[in-house]
């Protein structure tokens, strides 16, 4: 009877879960199903994009309308008009105690891209990472609101941020290196796009790992370009229409760095200097010749470079690189028509000057740099070394004033340097030592690293998240 009875209840639990299962196949929930267009469920066009078919500055938004500004101070690019990071103005800058107030911010996507500033606009490159887009964003640098953007889809994953470079302006352009290479112009009062290049396309170009780090370099109304592909290896265009108006042919076989290319004069000789994966050289940067390659050394051919080449004197540039690379001091001649490049010098970053990131800076007979963790007992620290004694430091900073990654900046006398936690110190700057003023904690900061910008008393600062102005003057 109980074996019976078990039967019959195995039997009707597999009944019960046959028709369950039956009718959940059958049973249709809604018989009017139609297929819907692409676009109907309202998701943003493009997200699904590939790399490969972005349309440069195919989206614009309008956001304020803006009287004209009476401002007329100007950060044109990376390290500044001169391409020194040095700042030279009548303003005077306020070092009395208390902290310097903050004017306005507004947050960013993850990145390290940072500002210039023109006739009372400021201009950066960001990335939204919900759109997967580049977007230059334009603001107020009186009030920080944001006038415009324009944006195009570009999908990227995140690698210690996403974008990395200053742009580039004049009258009449600004023009954007995004983290992919894709290079764009636009009216920088109307944010109209002018035209687009994607170096990967047109060039070949192998973006570096952690992305294009270079920022735009301009000449005399032409942007030089360094996109180092199969090959090109160094490109002029002009900056009104987008035309290739010289190149100069990747015989050396470089592959694109994280460095600019640094405009200089060498023996008389107006240079283009580029340090990429592979070595060092020099391109003509005079009409009669422009874009001729004049020398070049394999000497010294970092895997990694970030800080661009920095002239030291006529005949002499000054070489760093972080990931245990160190510095290296370079002597470039001319004799008659005959260019040469020698290495006088070469050292590990303990054994003297060097910098991870940040490019240093020539001021006063001095080079101020930071030094990057592999940097011995002077790790983190600022530092001061004469151009002649690349090994033995002028004057170092004390034991609890390290850096890190963050950038530095001269005005009128005065050394800026924000700390990579965003912490900013303030140091007059003395015949051989620099002298702390003050100091203030302007955010929380995560990765501090892009390079300040200033401009009518106003100094604009970022983290990886936060981009503030503070009023200096």
């Amino acid at each position: 009877m109980k074996e019976r009875k078990t039967l019959l209840i195995t039997v009707a639990t597999v009944c019960i879960y046959t028709a369950i299962l039956v009718g959940w196949h059958l049973y249709v929930p809604r018989e009017n199903l139609t297929i819907q267009a692409p676009g109907a469920d309202n998701r943003p066009e493009g997200l699904a994009r590939k790399a490969n078919d972005v349309v440069i500055g195919e989206y614009f938004m309008k956001y304020e309308e803006e009287s004209p500004s009476g401002l007329t101070g100007e950060w044109t690019g990376f390290r500044g008009e001169r391409f020194d990071n040095v700042v030279e103005t009548p303003d005077k800058i306020n070092t009395e105690a208390g902290d310097y107030p903050v004017v306005w911010s507004f947050e960013t996507g993850e990145g390290h891209a940072a500002p210039v500033i023109y006739k009372g606009r400021v201009y950066v490159l960001d990335y939204n990472e919900s759109l997967n887009s580049d977007a230059l964003r334009c603001f107020s640098l009186e009030s920080g609101k944001e006038l415009w953007r324009r944006w195009y889809r570009v999908p990227m994953k995140r690698n210690h941020g996403f974008s990395r470079t200053v742009p580039v302006i004049r009258d009449g352009y600004v023009i954007t290196i995004g983290p992919q290479g894709h290079v764009m112009c636009c009216d920088p009062v109307t944010g109209d796009l002018k035209w687009g290049i994607d170096m990967q396309k047109q060039f070949k170009t192998e973006v570096p790992f952690w992305y294009t780090g270079q920022c735009p370099c301009v000449d005399d109304d032409v942007l030089v370009l360094a996109p180092a592909g199969e090959e090109t290896l160094l490109a002029g265009v002009d900056c009104l229409t987008g035309e290739i108006v010289w190149s100069t042919p990747n015989t050396l076989g470089y592959k694109m760095s994280h460095s600019s290319v640094m405009p200089m004069s060498l023996s008389n000789k107006r240079t283009y200097v580029y340090a990429g994966v592979g070595g060092v050289c020099g391109v003509s940067a005079e009409k009669a010749d422009r874009g001729t390659l004049l020398w070049d050394t394999k000497k010294w051919q970092p895997s990694v470079i970030a800080p661009s080449p920095l002239r030291l004197s006529s005949s002499r540039i000054f070489l760093v690189a972080g990931y245990g690379t160190g510095g290296a001091l370079l002597q470039v001649d001319k004799a008659g028509s005959k260019w040469t490049a020698t290495v006088l010098d070469q050292y590990k970053a303990d054994k003297g000057l060097s910098s991870e990131q940040q490019t240093p800076i020539l001021y006063n007979d001095m080079i101020i740099s930071v030094m990057p963790k592999d940097g011995g007992g002077l790790r983190g620290k600022l530092v001061c070394f004469s151009p002649t004694d690349l090994h033995n430091p002028i004057w170092s900073s004390a034991a609890d004033e390290r850096f890190g990654l963050g950038p530095y900046l001269v005005i009128n006398k005065h050394l800026f340097v924000f700390k990579d936690d965003g912490e900013l110190y303030v140091y007059e700057i003395q015949s051989k030592a620099m002298k702390l003023l003050k100091k203030q904690r302007v955010m929380d900061g995560v990765d501090a690293w892009g390079p300040m910008a200033y401009a009518d008393g106003m100094l604009v600062l970022r983290d990886a998240h936060t981009v503030k102005c503070l009023k200096i003057v």
